[in-house]
């Protein structure tokens, strides 16, 4: 079949997994490795669509569950899908529901049929099958859905993780013959297994069978020890196919997200860096650290969040008006930072994207580490991570 997405690798890294590409979507192409901000509800909480467009992001995730049970699609097909509901002309990814298996588990009963939820709102009952989230999905109009998966908290172990694991390919089957829009729309199958090395691997072939246009990671960053976290992030790329975008579900640390290009995944997403604005955490380049700016060290402090940042945030506010809008409670406060915060992460995969394209990423990446890192005590997960791919740190 004919998927509506394009992936042209630009270039490889020469020691690494690493690769810088083009995904081409229905909406636009986007530039890869690539990070997508949460907007959970077809929104960024504290940003504008058109704040988002001036920082030039190219595609954002939405979540499922949440629009399913308000406003409805209903609302949203009437609109002509969230794109146009939102004023959307970029790309759009939806999950598929499944992660609040793990965030609302007291709420959900799991069944080979399905999900069964009561909704934080009313306390109403709905069924979230993998043929509803596909409908849901389609009715949305995104332009990357995901399929609904069984998903297990990544400290889980026994044989509730296999169970999981075979489900998920299962109910992956299940969207695929749901899917209503293929030639519109691109369903990513999600490799599960929890911790187990051998689960993976089955799974990312099985997976890799189908006739999909791209895969995702999931069931990871949930707690797990970084040692594990990472074994499974490489075993998983080792196996899916070099020619098909990989997104790695679930990652926003900016160590994180720069070892894992390493380990050859190309998209990543996490609520972090607009979850942390809202607490009046920074993002920095200066040790690719955070400043909480409600401390009271930052009363006087007439610079920017961030000297080498050009957002709007940093060009028109000091660190002590930020602090006075956070110390008085002021909304538009969280408003700031989560622009600069949004800025700061797109900023970190343009250079990520750039040192592949110079062909220097090995030397980015051990000069991130040491900003990061100043007295060189990296994580020893991380050096063993980069060491397995040819990157050493001095």
């Amino acid at each position: 079949m004919d998927h509506p997405l394009n992936f042209k690798i630009i270039k490889e890294c020469s020691t690494s997994r690493a690769r810088v590409a083009q995904i081409e979507l229905p909406h636009s192409v986007v530039d890869s490795p690539v990070f997508m901000p949460v907007g959970t509800q077809g929104s960024l909480k504290g940003l504008t669509v058109s704040q988002l467009k001036r920082l030039d992001c190219r595609i954002m995730l939405s979540n499922t569950y949440h629009l399913g049970l308000r406003p409805g699609t209903e609302v949203i097909e009437l609109a002509g899908g969230l794109h146009n509901f939102m004023q959307w002309d970029r790309n759009l990814l939806t999950d598929s529901g499944g992660f609040q298996m793990v965030s609302l588990l007291k709420l959900a009963e799991i069944t080979e049929e399905g999900v069964k939820f009561q909704s934080p709102h009313d306390k109403s009952e709905m069924l979230l099958t993998p043929e509803k989230s596909i409908e849901i999905q389609n009715s949305l109009g995104a332009d990357i859905i995901m399929q609904l998966d069984d998903v297990v908290h990544s400290l889980t172990t026994g044989p509730r993780v296999e169970e999981a694991m075979q489900r998920t390919i299962r109910w992956l089957d299940r969207c695929l013959a749901a899917h209503r829009k293929p030639r519109e729309q691109n369903l990513f199958p999600i490799v599960q297994g929890g911790l187990d090395d051998e689960l993976r691997r089955r799974c990312a072939k099985e997976m890799s069978s189908r006739d999909v246009a791209g895969f995702a990671i999931g069931g990871l960053s949930g707690g797990e020890e970084k040692t594990s976290f990472w074994r499974m992030v490489a075993t998983s790329t080792d196996i899916l196919p070099k020619h098909k975008p990989r997104y790695l579900m679930g990652v926003g640390y900016a160590v994180d997200l720069v070892v894992c290009c390493a380990l050859g995944c190309d998209m990543f997403d996490c609520v972090y860096p607009t979850r942390t604005a809202r607490f009046g955490t920074a993002l920095t380049t200066a040790g690719h650290s955070t400043i909480n700016l409600k401390s009271k060290d930052f009363a006087n402090d007439f610079l920017p969040i961030d000297r080498n940042c050009s957002c709007s945030t940093c060009q028109s506010s000091t660190r002590a008006y930020l602090h006075a809008l956070f110390i008085n409670r002021e909304a538009v406060g969280c408003h700031y930072v989560t622009v600069h915060n949004v800025a700061y992460q797109l900023e970190l995969m343009k250079s990520i994207r750039q040192s592949l394209t110079d062909d220097c990423f090995p030397a980015f990446v051990q000069d991130f580490m040491l900003t990061a890192y100043p007295n060189k005590d990296y994580p020893q997960w991380a050096v063993d991570a980069l060491a397995t791919v040819n990157i050493k740190l001095h």
